[in-house]
């Protein structure tokens, strides 16, 4: 069972800009604070073999200047890697390439934060029409995963993850995953009635409705 309150409310998340030579990107942050150490972390993030046992099958290599992908989803090249603190990399899907950076970082408790930047250029249509949600509910449901990884040392096989969604309990946290992207979308300047509207049709979307 998971306990989608305290899961939600575990998670910081923030929207903001940044100007790229390409154009002005936005960029969505993640992070959670694990009850691990940083060595822990680390490896359960950048290991070939513990990264499908809470996220997706992985192919390729894990180094800098290495290919991966993500079996079913995205894909990309390993630019940065500062063991055990970051790395970066591109996230190349659908023909659209974006970028992502994970940081890890010791918390004043002692525990072990993840944070995730994902930085992209999305078409203005787009973002109205489904906000941040678009990406942040995805990357929920990862922190999620890692989440119960850490915790019991289990594995969850992506079909599982997929049927857990699909449930009351999932939609739950569709839902509520939503919500929490459209407060920060709201807090970034988006109007709310815009943010609202948006944070409903990225719901029923990742619901199939």
């Amino acid at each position: 069972m998971v306990d989608v309150n305290h899961q939600i409310s575990a998670v910081r998340r923030a929207i903001g800009t940044r100007a790229l030579e390409a154009g002005e990107a936005r960029v969505l942050t993640i992070s959670q604070a694990y009850d691990t150490d940083l060595d822990d972390l680390w490896d359960a993030c950048t290991s070939i073999e513990r990264i499908p046992r809470w996220f997706l099958p992985i192919t390729g290599e894990l180094t800098v200047g290495g290919r991966y992908q993500l079996v079913g989803n995205a894909g990309g090249v390993v630019e940065r890697c500062d063991p055990p603190k970051s790395f970066a990399a591109t996230w190349e899907m659908n023909g659209q390439v974006s970028w992502i950076e994970v940081r890890l970082s010791t918390d004043p408790d002692g525990r072990s934060r993840f944070e995730l930047e994902h930085v992209a250029h999305v078409d203005d249509d787009m973002w109205a029409q489904f906000g941040p949600g678009a990406v942040g509910i995805g990357w929920d449901s990862m922190v999620l995963g890692l989440a119960l990884h850490l915790a019991s040392d289990t594995s969850v096989p992506p079909e599982k993850g997929m049927e857990w969604m699909a449930s009351p309990e999932g939609k739950d946290f569709i839902r509520a995953s939503s919500a929490q992207w459209a407060d920060a979308s709201i807090a970034a300047g988006t109007p709310q009635d815009t943010a609202r509207a948006a944070q409903e049709a990225v719901s029923k979307l990742y619901m199939g409705e």
